[in-house]
């Protein structure tokens, strides 16, 4: 009886790590399906409970932050619905030759902004921060819903699923959950197919790494690590302040405010507001 009850202790111990994490029978938190008016796609959100979490603040010191409930998105955001303002497949033919259209868009790509990874149910990738608040402010005229970026904050909150940060796995526990430069064959793959967390939320960390909303001023990042990174970087932790070098084969002077020519890593999800 003690030899099995150390064995129970010691088996509870090794999946300490990754509580919450790849647990999907316990995801219960509210679902919905959100549509926009005039589009075929539609993309799941989870409604995310309020509470506090613990971070680092820019001098590192701990800080305590208040999160209050909102909707996320289960995955990361795909071209389906990222194309359908880029390229602007909400209009009809007439509307286009007119042109109508009253919507700040993105100039044409210089090279396919997908890098041949793929794109029906593949993350958005390569589009700069201000591309990123110009789709935002579309999505929100055609649904009369608030979505916006997640805080940093609220981006570790329901990445650690309302826990302790999630750091520190071993690769089989990583492998379960995050695209990686190990097992992503060096690009994207596409959005759902790991094993999502306590909370239903899929690719929280790996695949691509997410814009959040940065308390540090002119400070652009992306959040969780990507496929593009080892397993030894990827955790709710990591964190990728933009650079110059994101950009450094731009061929266009000045460069393109719309899309980066060397970040296929980022990406990004929204949250609702209620």
């Amino acid at each position: 009886m003690r030899k099995l009850f150390r064995t129970i202790v010691m088996q509870a111990a090794i999946l300490l790590p990754i509580a919450g994490v790849a647990l999907a029978q316990d995801a219960n938190l509210p679902q919905a399906e959100d549509k926009i008016p005039g589009v075929t796609s539609t993309f799941k959100v989870r409604q995310v409970p309020a509470g506090k979490i613990t971070i680092k603040d820019k001098d590192g010191k701990d800080k305590e932050v208040a999160i209050k409930s909102f909707w996320i998105q289960e995955t990361e955001t795909t071209w389906d619905t990222f194309d359908t303002w880029a390229f602007r497949l909400d209009l009809t033919a007439e509307q286009k030759i007119k042109g109508v259209d009253a919507e700040t868009r993105p100039s044409p790509p210089y090279a396919p902004p997908d890098r041949g990874y793929g794109h029906e149910g593949y993350p958005a990738i390569s589009m700069a921060y201000e591309g990123v608040i110009h789709y935002i402010n579309w999505l929100n005229k055609k649904t009369g819903k608030k979505y916006r970026l997640p805080t940093e904050a609220e981006w570790e909150y329901a990445a650690r699923c309302g826990g302790a940060p999630i750091e520190k796995l071993t690769k089989e526990q990583l492998d379960e959950i995050a695209w990686t430069a190990e097992n992503s064959n060096e690009k994207t793959q596409p959005v759902g197919k790991k094993k999502p967390s306590k909370w239903g939320l899929y690719d929280m960390l790996g695949n691509v790494g997410e814009f959040v909303l940065s308390e540090e001023e002119d400070v652009k990042l992306v959040k969780g690590g990507s496929f593009k990174d080892t397993a030894a970087k990827v955790s709710t932790k990591f964190r990728d302040p933009w650079t110059p070098d994101w950009q450094q084969r731009d061929p266009q002077d000045p460069k393109s405010k719309w899309w980066m020519s060397d970040a296929p890593f980022a990406g990004f999800r929204l949250v609702r507001d209620e």
